[in-house]
């Protein structure tokens, strides 16, 4: 059954990409300051990091063109190893295994971002993004330093926050304490 979630996975990914490669890069910078806010800290524009060479397509799927893997597809969702989760684009610290929680819905959950102190996410390598992609009101969660897509946060997590982190295993890497 996973092989076959993978394959399809790997399918939607193939569909997606069939825009021409020149449309792509001949507004990538402009479009993400312009049309979507982007909120890092510098012009994508500006920087030379070639997404495709050094993501894996799934990867790149995920992370660059905002996209999700198949619940309970992901490599660390059942992970119950102590370290830290990295973003996989740019190796900022996301989220510790300590907040780590199963929810249930096929995803890696965590309860608080790496760096949280009490409300405060100033410290932390993760923003909160409108997004209204899927027909309703979300949010999508970003990495601060490299914009890459994470996943979503909803408010239906455990205490003490209330919050659920809900993200993409591909878009992580894992460091062991």
């Amino acid at each position: 059954m996973a092989r076959l979630l993978r394959s399809f996975s790997i399918l939607l990914i193939r569909q997606r990409r069939m825009v021409p490669p020149s449309a792509l890069t001949a507004t990538r910078g402009r479009r993400l300051h312009s049309e979507t806010g982007s909120l890092t800290r510098y012009d994508e524009s500006a920087v030379s990091v070639d997404w495709k060479e050094k993501l894996s397509p799934e990867q790149y799927y995920v992370t660059r063109e905002k996209g999700t893997e198949l619940p309970f597809s992901g490599i660390y969702l059942n992970n119950t190893e102590e370290g830290m989760y990295h973003c996989v684009c740019c190796d900022a610290a996301l989220f510790s295994s300590d907040k780590k929680f199963n929810s249930g819905t096929g995803w890696p959950s965590f309860w608080e971002a790496h760096g949280t102190e009490g409300d405060d996410e100033s410290n932390t390598n993760i923003l909160r993004r409108p997004d209204t992609s899927l027909g309703t009101l979300g949010t999508e969660v970003i990495c601060k330093e490299c914009d890459a897509h994470l996943g979503h946060v909803f408010d239906d997590g455990p205490d003490p926050t209330g919050q659920r982190f809900c993200i993409n295993s591909i878009s992580l890497s894992f460091k062991p304490s």
